[in-house]
């Protein structure tokens, strides 16, 4: 029998898009519930137990409720939600974040995916914390903008109807964000990131980038020792790509929406070897929310984990 996938709050718009990505996929069926009984918690229930893998793309407070609802051992909850990636006994589902990350999703049955920006952040900085380039009581400064769907329906609908004309917008000016603590939390710093997010008047597509002042480092490293560590990271990942140092000395400029539509991710490294710009391109939708989903249910599932993906 084939592996039953149910998404919880599949009408939405990282739902949408994991039905997208699992449409057509004959090692799995994707199971649905009736319109009508989408807020019915008896249903809804009966749904999630059945199935062997449900992903819930709900707010915070309804995936609670909804992980309060399993009895069944044996079904994997992957939640798309910022409820439980800080939370004990949940496996935070970034399977490049580290060599074992595989074989903990691969066994787990409660499994947190990241969220958009700490995907970039966390990609672009833990290799170094580990590697003792960036001490772990550093001051790090992460700069990020994403495309106006990273919002939700709230603010897609104010962008979309001309609610707004704003073309470019800060926010979180108070350094209240939900997603600091596991930035903080998997890149095994000592204190919480300076975070400054922004949003962009493009529907997708984001940029996480990380400013590292070499010549303050106590590691003294240079523009090409960090280029090593994170190239290292990551060989031989199917979706993120280190650019070459020739490749980012060639680019004059870069494009948020470039890794659209697909679960890619892609890490520069520009600067010099005073002051190196570390940048990190991805799909809000894709590897920073939607595909990321999708891929840990393939490792979750035993199935190709780049089953249904774009890299």
């Amino acid at each position: 029998m084939l592996p039953k996938v149910f998404i919880d709050g599949e009408a939405g718009t990282t739902g949408l898009q994991i039905a997208d990505r699992l449409k057509g996929r004959r090692d799995l069926e994707l199971i649905s519930i009736d319109p009508d009984k989408r807020k019915d918690v008896d249903a809804r229930a009966a749904m999630i137990n059945k199935a062997d893998a449900v992903i819930l793309c709900l707010p915070d407070d309804a995936s609670r409720l909804a992980v309060s609802l399993v009895t069944n051992p044996n079904t994997v909850v992957i939640d798309a939600s910022t409820a439980h990636r800080t939370s004990s006994g949940w496996i935070y589902g970034f399977a490049e974040m580290d060599k074992a990350q595989r074989a903990s999703i691969a066994a787990a049955t409660r499994i947190s995916n990241p969220g958009c920006y700490p995907t970039g952040f966390i990609a672009l900085v833990r290799p170094l914390v580990v590697a003792g380039i960036i001490p772990a009581d550093w001051p790090v400064t992460v700069n990020a903008v994403s495309g106006y769907s990273g919002g939700g329906k709230p603010m897609i609908a104010e962008f979309e109807e001309r609610q707004t004309e704003d073309n470019f917008r800060i926010y979180a000016l108070g350094q209240q964000h939900k997603h600091p603590p596991e930035m903080k939390k998997f890149t095994g710093l000592s204190h919480t990131p300076m975070f400054t997010p922004a949003v962009g008047r493009y529907a997708q597509g984001m940029i996480v980038e990380v400013p590292l002042p070499l010549w303050a480092l106590p590691s003294k490293a240079k523009r090409k020792d960090v280029h090593k560590v994170l190239t290292a990271a990551y060989a031989n990942e199917r979706f993120i790509k280190v650019a070459t140092l020739a490749e980012a000395d060639a680019i004059k400029s870069l494009d948020a929406e470039g890794c659209n539509d697909t679960n890619r991710l892609e890490i520069y490294v520009f600067g010099t070897d005073e002051q190196a710009r570390l940048v990190a391109r991805l799909d809000n939708l894709g590897k920073g929310a939607s595909g990321a989903a999708v891929q840990n249910l393939n490792i979750a599932l035993g199935l190709d984990e780049g089953a249904g993906l774009v890299a």
